[in-house]
């Protein structure tokens, strides 16, 4: 099935058991491979190779990889990305994007399935429009957009963000095509194309004055990336707002469609496509309160008594908890180049779930 070998690409890798987990805990970044230009030697070489194989890819997906050095150093990028990301923007939720349960909650069609293949595939599309401008892959470098003048930038140091071929690039990776009359295959494309719009949508001119006196004679512009953070509220977003979808033959066409509710309060509900910026799932999420095989559960999870504790602990009350911690205080700067601080101590009261 085509949607099983793109999760292959996109959220198998996050996955505890696979090579490329590396014991992530989401809170470090990762330890990058050797950047592989036009003049590796063989055992740089031989060592991106074998990275490749390190990967749980498709047949095709690991060719792609061994021909191109520098995109398993991309692919981690990609992971590191997906990964802190998705557990900042769910440190709130009673699923919290934790590693453990993945591989059976990427076996559904829960909302929040929806969301790891919308921020995985954001993740990759960043990642290689940024290695692409960092000079870290050889078949491409930085934004040729025909309506800027980026030779110019390029002149002055600026190398613009390559969104046009990491989208590209991506759609070959995951071999995107036709899937029939799947509705979860189409489901994983749907979303898997909702989180390399949201990086598109977030694409900017950027532009730098070069004069004398920081006047504007000369102006160069060119392409970049906002932040990934940004990206990762926007599919948060998309999250919350998330449409529940079901298959339906479309008449006109006389094949079947992706259809959903309405969502406007004044419209009765009745059938409707899907937008394309919008997650979409089919199954009704479990509550994630106790542990299953799809989450710990939420007992012993901090939280903040006056805006999470209630929901987050599944009306099951919370602990509290006071202990001392050391900050700095008193800092002032010394002459000539330093802040001297003092420490301090202060309680601090934690709130966990029972």
């Amino acid at each position: 099935m085509r949607s099983r070998t793109l999760l292959a690409a996109l959220c198998v890798l996050l996955l505890p058991g696979s090579a490329a987990y590396f014991g992530l805990t989401g809170k470090e970044g990762l330890t990058h491979l050797p950047s592989l230009g036009p003049s590796a030697n063989p055992a740089q070489g031989k060592a991106h190779l074998k990275q490749c194989d390190l990967l749980k890819l498709s047949r095709k997906q690991k060719r792609l990889c061994q021909r191109e050095p520098g995109l398993a150093e991309t692919l981690r990028d990609a992971i590191r990305l997906s990964v802190m990301e998705c557990q900042y923007q769910f440190r709130n939720e009673r699923w919290n994007c934790s590693l453990d349960g993945r591989s059976s909650l990427l076996k559904r069609g829960f909302k929040e399935t929806a969301f790891l293949y919308a921020v995985s595939s954001a993740a990759l599309t960043h990642s290689l429009a940024r290695a692409c401008s960092a000079g870290r892959m050889e078949r491409c470098t930085c934004d040729d957009s025909p309506d800027l003048e980026n030779r110019k930038a390029w002149q002055w140091g600026v190398c613009g963000d390559n969104l046009k071929y990491s989208t590209k690039f991506l759609k070959n990776f995951l071999g995107q095509k036709k899937v029939g009359k799947d509705l979860r295959a189409k489901v994983d494309i749907h979303n898997t194309n909702v989180g390399i719009k949201a990086v598109k949508n977030g694409l900017k001119t950027t532009c730098k004055c070069h004069g004398v006196s920081g006047s504007c004679a000369v102006r160069t512009c060119w392409k970049q990336l906002s932040p990934f953070h940004e990206t990762g509220k926007i599919l948060k977003l998309r999250y919350d707002d998330a449409v529940k979808i079901f298959s339906a033959t479309n008449a006109a066409v006389g094949h079947a469609e992706l259809m959903g509710t309405q969502r406007r309060s004044h419209a009765p509900k009745s059938p409707a496509s899907p937008r394309p910026m919008d997650l979409v799932y089919v199954e009704d999420s479990p509550s994630f309160c106790r542990p299953s095989k799809y989450s710990l559960g939420t007992a012993g999870r901090t939280c903040s008594r006056e805006a999470s504790c209630d929901g987050l602990c599944c009306g099951r009350g919370y602990n509290t908890q006071s202990r001392m911690v050391a900050f700095s205080c008193h800092c002032q700067v010394q002459w000539c180049c330093y802040v001297e601080c003092r420490q301090c101590m202060q309680e601090e009261v934690i709130y966990s779930c029972k």
